[in-house]
This record gives C-alpha cells, structure tokens and sequence, in this order.
C-alpha cells in the first residue's frame, strides 16, 4: 500500500511541474510577438509557378471533360437532370447547388490561370523574384 501511495504522489508531483512548465512556456510565448514575414515569398512562389499552372490545367481539364469523367461539370450536369426526371426535387436541388459551385469553380480556375501568367512574367522580368528581394 505505501509503494501504491508514493507512486501516486510522485505522478501527481510530475503532471503538476508539467502543468507549471506548460503553463510558463504559453507565458513565455505570449509576451513575445512572433515575427511577421519579411518578405513577399516571391522567389518561392516564381518557383512554383509550373507545379501551380499543372495544377490549375489538370483541375480545368476535368471540370470541362465529358459526361464520362468523374468531377466534370457535364456528368453532374447529368446527374441533376436524371434527377429531376426520376422527381427526386431534394436530390436534384442538392445537386444544382453543387453544380452551381462547381460551375462558379470553373470561373475561379480561369481567372487565377489569367493571375498566374501575369506572375510568370513578372519573374522572368525579375530574375525568378531574386531581383525585388
């Protein structure tokens, strides 16, 4: 019984310094603001213009894919209307409102693919972003 008794006040003494340490360490962190950035990230960003345009271009070309490709536009479009046909109304009105999103999606894609080459040509104007650091 007494062995039962000193672990337990030993447990309990450890989760208490843990908890004074922890609490210290939050205290410690608060007082001092964490840095903000000193940068725009554009060197990194130049570099990940190719994987962004891969991305972009592969999200873009399943969306605009037929009624056959899963997460394009027209095969939901399908579903929507085999929907409305076999008078699921709650089905297909979930439905129209995740093509309406995908649809918006599509616009979304478009105009970052217009963002992305403006950047492209930035960093080739900027030495791949080195120049503006």
């Amino acid at each position: 019984m007494n062995g039962r008794r000193r672990a337990r006040t030993l447990f309990a003494g450890v989760a208490a310094a843990a908890v004074l340490v922890g609490a210290g360490g939050v205290a410690a962190a608060d007082s001092s603001p964490a840095p903000g950035p000193t940068g725009d990230g554009s060197q990194k960003l130049c570099k990940r213009v190719p994987k962004i345009d891969r991305h972009i271009q592969r999200a873009l070309k399943r969306l605009d894919a037929g009624a056959g490709t899963r997460g394009s536009v027209a095969r939901l479009q399908q579903r929507v209307d085999n929907a409305k046909k076999a008078g699921h109304t709650q089905v297909a009105t979930y439905l129209q409102d995740r093509l309406d999103f995908r649809k918006s999606l599509v616009t979304n894609l478009k105009q970052r693919e217009k963002d992305l080459n403006d950047v492209r040509t930035w960093c080739q104007d900027n030495s791949g972003g080195k120049a503006a650091s």
